[in-house]
């Protein structure tokens, strides 16, 4: 665990209203995971910030220890981990996820 790195993830999370950190990017994603995280996202009208860990060695190392999330895409809203592309759909499909993306703070 990388202190540097996890202040790091801190302030991106704390910097954006809503962070998806993914393997590829938003455009080109490089896994099906990631797709649907970015997918729903869009759907949903919002912007969003993305980071890919894939292309950033220090973020893939530690992020999973950041907020105790082994898997990727993740995505935060308002600073808080959601979760990723599965409860992003779900939360999406029962009208949740516009609700809290609705609410988000402005930066």
């Amino acid at each position: 665990m990388n202190k540097a790195a996890l202040e790091r993830i801190g302030q991106i999370v704390n910097g954006h209203p809503v962070v998806l950190f993914m393997k590829g990017t938003p455009q080109f994603p490089q896994c099906g995971f990631s797709n649907l995280a970015a997918q729903v996202l869009k759907a949903c009208g919002t912007e969003f910030f993305s980071v890919n860990v894939l292309a950033d060695a220090e973020i893939y190392e530690n992020l999973k220890d950041y907020a105790n999330w082994p898997t990727f895409p993740q995505i935060y809203i308002n600073g808080e981990l959601i979760g990723g592309s599965d409860i992003a759909k779900e939360m999406y499909e029962k009208g949740e996820l516009q609700q809290l993306l609705a609410s988000t703070k402005q930066v």
